[in-house]
């Protein structure tokens, strides 16, 4: 596929998927759905990999960190999302989580001292500015609304295990570990974590079934995680990160007109406005740097 599909099938998928969740946790228990869902995941990719003869053997320490992707990427973010749900509309989860790619690249500067330019200071300050703006109507009840805030802050704790999951991959691609097999492992490590979580935390497994119920976690399993994950990490190997990252912006774009059609989002003018400099942000921050004329390329990763 051309990066273009690849890029248009993720905003489509994960745009999407968040309103998918509510069905989840409306019939079970945020650590059991979790957990089930990735266990589904993990099977029918294990099971691709299986058919396919990918090799999933590798060494101890890249074993070690797809257990940290997976109790990051594919348990601790999710089960935040999942009981964020519970209190805030999806669409502004969703909106929570563009910023994504700006948490990527102050952690990538921590952590592998990628440098950041002033250009990428700038659009993190729109983007920023954005979601505050799409934010504010509902920040006006903070506090009389302890709800919300819980919400608030389940969302910012998603986004930073989510942003650590990143962090975990580069490290293992920097290993020059890549495809289906890591991603198979990491949702399988995930869903070990999040039965130890079900079983430590004692919550019910049962499911108040439906047909909404199992439609959406079948949409979850294979669309949501199998397909989007794979597509996003094969984006991400012919466009680089920076690019693909945008994909978090574009998809918070699509949630928010489907949490208006199906959960009664009230799209304001503070919302258009945010949501326009949400992008401008991101696409200043993302957009790959200029070399001057006549500058020979340089190797390796571009600064951020």
């Amino acid at each position: 596929m051309s990066p273009a599909a690849l890029f248009f099938s993720c905003v489509a998928i994960w745009g999407t998927t968040w309103i998918a969740v509510t069905f989840q946790v409306a019939a079970t228990a945020p650590e059991f759905g979790v957990a089930l869902r990735f266990t589904l995941a993990a099977l029918a990719l294990l099971l691709f990999c299986y058919a396919r003869g990918i090799v999933l053997a590798l060494d101890t320490g890249t074993q070690l960190r797809l257990a940290l992707l997976g109790a990051l990427g594919f348990c601790l973010s999710y089960l935040f999302v999942y009981h964020a749900q519970h209190y805030i509309v999806s669409g502004l989860i969703a909106v929570g989580y563009s910023a994504i790619p700006l948490v990527n690249m102050v952690l990538a500067r921590l952590i592998f001292g990628t440098p950041m330019s002033r250009r990428v200071a700038l659009g993190g300050t729109l983007g920023l500015a954005g979601i505050a703006l799409i934010f504010w109507p509902e920040f006006a009840r903070l506090a009389a609304d302890r709800p919300l805030v819980l919400g608030a802050l389940l969302t910012a704790a998603g986004v930073l295990a989510s942003a650590l999951s990143n962090m975990v991959m580069a490290g293992v691609q920097k290993r020059g570990v890549s495809g289906w097999g890591p991603l198979a492992l990491g949702m399988a490590y995930g869903a070990v974590a999040s039965w130890i979580v079900v079983a430590a935390t004692g919550v019910p497994t049962t499911i108040r079934w439906s047909w909404a119920f199992g439609l959406s976690l079948g949409y979850l399993v294979l669309a949501g995680s199998v397909l989007a994950f794979g597509a996003y990490y094969a984006l991400l190997a012919k466009v680089g990160a920076a690019r693909a990252g945008y994909v978090g912006v574009m998809s918070t774009v699509v949630a928010l007109i489907v949490s208006a059609l199906f959960e009664g989002y009230d799209w304001r003018a503070a919302t258009v406005v945010g949501i326009a400099l949400a992008v401008a942000g991101n696409v200043l921050a993302l957009q790959p740097a200029r070399r001057p004329t006549g500058a020979p390329p340089t190797a390796g990763r571009p600064a951020a």
